[in-house]
């Protein structure tokens, strides 16, 4: 990974008066005194981010490539990360300033499941852009189960399609088995949300027992699967399909050895994917640093979607580099340019695909935090029942769309961006009206979790325990 830019543009000794040029000039720009910043200057300039190779690491390299952090006076190393464990580990301990994270981290950190740890977010990095991907002679099988018009499968699918597959392996006494990303991934309550509205039971958790498997009472097995092998451990058969972000499906697609049969986005309409996150301790430390973050990776979203994504190509090229997804470019842009290819051959338009700035998708919303809460309560890991008020505190104690509102306010007044680009901050509460955009037809209230949970057929609810 290369150095951080700071050193490789400015010599030593020099970083600080650059630093006060940048800022000066942004004030200036925006109209206010260098004796009152709209946020005051950086206590920390010098950080290091972490992130996983996927493409929905891409406001972090954007702005790191576009200088949206240099205009920050933020000076930033951005270092791949081998695992989730490793990268929410390396925020904890400080090695890592902040980090690109599944949306679920800094929610389980916070409440103690796995490493105890006060993480919070006020930066939401996009919406959609998962899919799940099963090998071929599982898609062989499942095809038969599929309605076709004109020569093709007709989208979305149902995991129905896939039950008597599974029944069949059980039937042999073969386990059916199939990777995401971590237990408290998007990916693992997506790939939980679709077989269980298919009628296929994939597991519980019970912490309380010891047992986090998350395979108790599973017709399918769920395992942990690092993006970059997923393709590989398909091929290799150890797994029969599998939850991840991209470029990981369309490689599958690129190697021939598996086919996409469903995204995200056709089994929740615009769900939140990843998050930036740091501790608790860091934002208190570093509060001024941390809005310039923000206002940075803004800034980068922003430009991800901006003029119909008409920067795709170019954003496609930054992650082909080695140092970020590492690639091919073709991958990337099947899925980064507005389109998603399932059969091989079989290429359709998905412009939602990859959201990173519109429809509000890097607001830190608590309803998207809640809706996290409820899907680890209803596969266990959560394993008592909590009030509806416990949902709202830790939402609003993990996602803190204050500071984001914060460093939004002051691109505004910068000139940088508009107010219609965002919420009304002085009117929004943090929950999305009650969202219906799910495979199974069940409508999700943020403000109603535990009415939420009851709507589901598999699943614990109320007071039920293992």
């Amino acid at each position: 990974m290369r150095k951080a830019r700071f050193c490789k543009r400015f010599a030593p000794g020099r970083w600080l008066t650059r630093l006060a040029v940048v800022s000066l000039t942004v004030l200036s720009s925006a109209g206010l005194s260098a004796a009152e910043p709209a946020i005051g200057w950086p206590e920390k300039p010098q950080l290091t981010l972490g992130f996983i190779k996927l493409t929905d690491m891409a406001p972090l390299a954007v702005a790191y490539e576009k200088g949206f952090f240099e205009d920050e006076g933020l000076y930033v190393s951005l270092k791949a990360q081998a695992n989730w464990k490793v990268l929410l580990d390396g925020v904890i301990d400080g090695r890592l300033d902040g980090a690109h994270m599944l949306a679920g981290q800094p929610l389980a950190a916070t409440i103690g499941y796995g490493t105890k740890a006060p993480i919070i977010t006020a930066f939401s990095m996009d919406l959609n852009g998962n899919g799940i991907t099963v090998a071929n002679s599982v898609w062989a099988e499942m095809k038969k189960n599929i309605e076709h018009r004109d020569g093709k499968p007709v989208h979305p699918i149902s995991a129905g399609a896939l039950k008597p597959v599974v029944k069949a392996y059980r039937d042999r006494g073969e386990p059916f088995k199939m990777g995401m990303v971590f237990p408290v991934s998007t990916h693992n309550y997506e790939l939980r949300y679709w077989l269980a509205a298919g009628g296929i039971h994939p597991g519980f958790y019970a912490p309380a027992k010891g047992d986090t498997s998350g395979q108790l009472q599973a017709e399918v097995l769920l395992s942990v699967t690092p993006p970059p092998q997923m393709p590989a451990t398909l091929e290799a058969g150890t797994i029969h399909g599998y939850c991840v972000g991209e470029p990981w499906n369309q490689q599958a697609v690129f190697k021939g050895v598996g086919v996409p049969v469903i995204t995200d986005y056709e089994i929740w309409k615009n769900n939140p994917e990843k998050v930036f996150g740091v501790s608790e301790a860091w934002a208190r430390q570093y509060p001024n640093t941390h809005a310039r973050l923000i206002k940075a990776l803004i800034r980068a979203a922003n430009w991800l979607d901006e003029n119909d994504n008409a920067n795709r190509p170019e954003a496609v090229r930054i992650l082909a580099k080695s140092e970020y997804v590492g690639a091919d470019e073709a991958v990337i842009a099947n899925s980064m340019t507005g389109t998603f290819e399932y059969e091989k051959g079989d290429e359709r338009p998905i412009p939602d695909f990859n959201v990173f700035f519109r429809h509000n998708a890097t607001y830190p919303y608590y309803s998207d935090a809640i809706w996290y809460l409820t899907q680890m309560r209803r596969w266990g890991q959560i394993p008592e029942q909590k009030d509806d008020d416990w949902y709202r505190e830790t939402a609003r104690r993990v996602y803190r769309p204050d500071i984001y509102a914060v460093a939004a306010r002051a691109l505004i007044e910068e000139g940088r961006m508009q107010a219609s680009d965002f919420p009304d901050f002085d009117r929004e509460d943090g929950f999305k009206p009650p969202q219906s955009g799910f495979i199974d037809g069940i409508t999700y209230d943020g403000r109603h979790p535990n009415a939420y949970l009851e709507q589901f057929p598999i699943g614990l609810k109320a007071d039920q325990r293992l």
